[in-house]
């Protein structure tokens, strides 16, 4: 068992009694207004930077957009254990920031379990699209920093990450 920031006991949800890996069973939970915001970092160098507008492949952020919000509605047959939301909303952005691209994604959902995966999914997809659009220039790119930012909804309620 592990402990909470709060200090209180739990246990991984995706195991059975016997320890095997389970899908967790969410037909007795009440359907919420749920949203999940995630966000990664493709580290890119300066002129690969200076080349995105002039990719020969298309804008590559408009094309991460387009691949994380793909993304987001696959994510049930990319995570074995998630299970298939009906969402809500997807939206994904990708901007130019100092030493690379900043990408956010959201995910919103009606249903019993939360987007969490799914804003991650779209997130990380898109990261990589960028660096598949640029790879051409430099095969020194990095994503870094996927995470969840921020998520509301269900049982456990409101998490923000801390500045």
């Amino acid at each position: 068992m592990s402990k909470t920031k709060s200090g209180n006991e739990q246990k991984l949800s995706h195991f059975d009694a016997a320890g095997r890996a389970s899908m967790v069973d969410v037909s007795g939970k009440t359907p919420t207004r749920r949203e999940a915001v995630a966000s990664a970092f493709v580290e890119l160098s300066a002129e690969v930077l200076e080349a995105l507008p002039a990719n020969p492949k298309g804008n590559p952020l408009e094309v991460a957009r387009f691949a994380g919000i793909q993304a987001a509605k696959q994510t049930a047959l990319l995570i074995p254990m998630c299970h298939p939301l009906p969402l809500s909303r997807v939206d994904v952005t990708a901007e130019i920031v100092a030493g690379g691209v900043r990408i956010e994604a959201m995910a919103t959902t009606t249903g019993p379990t939360g987007v969490e995966m799914e804003a991650l999914t779209a997130a990380s997809v898109a990261a990589l699209t960028v660096y598949d659009m640029t790879k051409a220039l430099d095969k020194s790119i990095v994503i870094r920093n996927v995470q969840l930012e921020s998520k509301s909804g269900g049982k456990s309620g409101e998490y923000r990450r801390n500045a």
